[in-house]
């Protein structure tokens, strides 16, 4: 009862801190790499730029590993409130990765009575989370954002099995942009409700953005069940983007004090 009276008193305190103007991704991802050694690898993305500072200093960074044995059913926690809409959106390469981005208000997610609002899509193949040290083939990110600029972020780990349904409407469009880096492809209405989750279940934790500025104050919901992909999907994706690095994860980072919440829908 103490460590969830801790937790729920870390995630309000959070939840009220103000996230500063550099808190959105960074779009241009040509001074950052994922290859470990490189000098403008992960090790080394806090000394790239005073704003990025976080990435080498924070102390609650992301991804982590979801370990079981720091996980912890929080029976404060309540269902995942979805509500999505189609919307006009654009497709992006990144450079290191593939994005959807919506033009239009496609619906959102509510998290303590604050709505946030779904604003992009993207794919890092490997998983950046881990369970219990088990990296995944590809994880799925639904970034939203709440009128006072507070993040959260959806993600949703894809094993090697059956096509994803979402994704593979995708494919026309992340072929037009095959290295073309910067590009846009005007994508039309596109609906979030395709995105499956496919469990009621999910992981809860305070963390950060994955890339530069490593912003900390995310709110990360971790979708429980883990999906499929096929292995030409990922295969796509990586060769799309065609940056030469065989992944686009973050390595883990230290849990430190975090606690990992879990909520599972409770048996009447």
């Amino acid at each position: 009862m103490r460590k969830l009276f801790i937790f729920s008193t870390i995630l309000t305190s959070l939840l009220l801190l103000p996230i500063p103007s550099i808190s959105q991704e960074v779009d241009d991802e040509k001074e950052f790499s994922y290859e470990n050694e490189s000098e403008i690898g992960p090790k080394h993305w806090g000394e790239i730029h005073k704003d990025w500072a976080m990435c080498g200093k924070g102390e609650m960074q992301s991804p982590i590993d979801l370990t079981h044995e720091r996980v912890e059913v929080l029976y404060h926690l309540r269902p995942l409130r979805r509500s999505y809409k189609p919307a006009n959106a654009v497709m992006k390469n990144r450079g290191h990765d593939i994005m959807v981005q919506w033009k239009e208000e496609a619906g959102g997610i509510w998290i303590n009575r604050t709505k946030y609002l779904l604003k992009q899509v993207h794919w890092h193949s490997p998983s950046e989370h881990t369970i219990n040290g088990h990296r995944y083939s590809l994880e799925l990110h639904m970034v939203h954002e709440s009128g006072d600029q507070k993040i959260a972020v959806v993600g949703i780990l894809y094993k090697i099995g059956r096509p994803d349904t979402f994704l593979a409407k995708m494919e026309g469009y992340i072929r037009k942009l095959v290295d073309i880096e910067g590009g846009e492809e005007k994508k039309g209405k596109v609906d979030p409700r395709e995105i499956k989750k496919g469990s009621r279940k999910y992981y809860r934790y305070m963390g950060s953005l994955t890339t530069p500025p490593c912003t900390e104050g995310v709110i990360w919901t971790i979708v429980h069940k883990v999906r499929t992909v096929s292995r030409e999907q990922v295969r796509l994706l990586r060769e799309a983007v065609h940056d030469d690095n065989e992944m686009n994860a973050r390595p883990t980072q230290k849990i430190n004090e975090r606690i990992i919440g879990l909520y599972r829908p409770q048996k009447v």
